[in-house]
């Protein structure tokens, strides 16, 4: 496994790379505010680079998203493009359409399904589960679905997951998505189908926007995923053979990062714990 390199900052790779593909949640804010030192990094590159094209595991679609980053603090000149979890979900829900399904997830999450003719039933009656996270993630967690997720598993029910992310830091706090209630799902024999990171549609999507952007085929080799996720963000980008920037300053920062900095050893033994590779790593996205 190859040893992470540890650049300055974005500047270090622009004759690297002609697009960036960067996570939002954990990379430019946390839920609360944005990054401005971030956000920066991605608005200069944006101006002396190429594209930057936001890569979310977000449950809603990418149109609906633009109001929380505008309302974050997120500057439009720091991104290019956007796509979402939702937006690839979107397509598996259409062919599942009218259902009925089962809506599991907080009420915040309703564009999801606009205009795909779903029926939403109790349940007992649905047929399959449509999940973008716990009802209340304030304060709910896979626990509180385990004995309803016990009879839809053995009824043979499909889980639809529009957001594969276990976890993401809401200011200082940890809560629970979607993929912390597929995770238990497919642990009590429930099948799940996916399509946000690490999962390819989503990734497809991505390249297509950058070709549109670019107006030509794009070389992967030339592309860039940032993200600060392991499971998600970096599996993700190592299963599309993508190369990939760890921010280890998110949802990993307890245990990679300490009162100097980035911990370089901390960061290389989680990546070959997790099975994982990444090219780069930083503490915080930065120019």
């Amino acid at each position: 496994m190859t040893k992470p390199q540890t650049p300055q900052g974005l500047s270090d790779l622009i004759d690297h790379y002609d697009v960036l593909l960067s996570d939002v949640w954990g990379v430019i804010h946390n839920g609360r505010e944005s990054f401005p030192e971030a956000c920066a990094a991605l608005a200069r590159w944006r101006a002396e680079r190429g594209p930057v094209i936001l890569i979310s595991n977000s449950p809603r679609p990418s149109a609906d998203v633009v109001a929380q980053l505008d309302a974050l603090g997120v500057p439009r000149d720091a991104w290019t493009a956007f796509v979402t979890s939702g937006d690839a979900t979107r397509l598996l829900l259409a062919e599942r359409s009218p259902g009925p399904a089962w809506r599991l997830g907080p009420e915040r999450d309703g564009p999801l399904y606009e205009g795909l003719g779903l029926a939403f039933e109790s349940l007992d009656k649905a047929s399959f589960i449509a999940c973008t996270g716990p009802i209340d993630d304030e304060t709910e967690g896979p626990e509180d679905y385990r004995a309803r997720f016990e009879g839809a598993a053995a009824r043979g029910l499909e889980m639809v997951c529009a957001n594969p992310d276990i976890v993401v830091q809401r200011g200082d706090k940890l809560i629970y998505c979607g993929g912390a209630l597929a995770q238990l799902y497919e642990t009590l024999g429930g099948q799940v189908v996916m399509a946000g990171k690490p999962h390819s549609p989503i990734y497809d999507l991505c390249v297509a926007e950058a070709e549109r952007l670019t107006g030509g085929p794009v070389d992967r080799a030339r592309l860039l995923c940032i993200g600060d996720g392991v499971a998600t963000d970096v599996k993700g980008a190592n299963a599309q053979n993508l190369d990939v920037m760890f921010v280890a300053g998110g949802i990993h920062g307890a245990e990679t990062i300490t009162e100097e900095g980035l911990d370089a050893a901390a960061v290389e033994a989680l990546l070959r714990q997790e099975g994982a590779e990444a090219r780069w790593a930083m503490a915080s996205l930065s120019w």
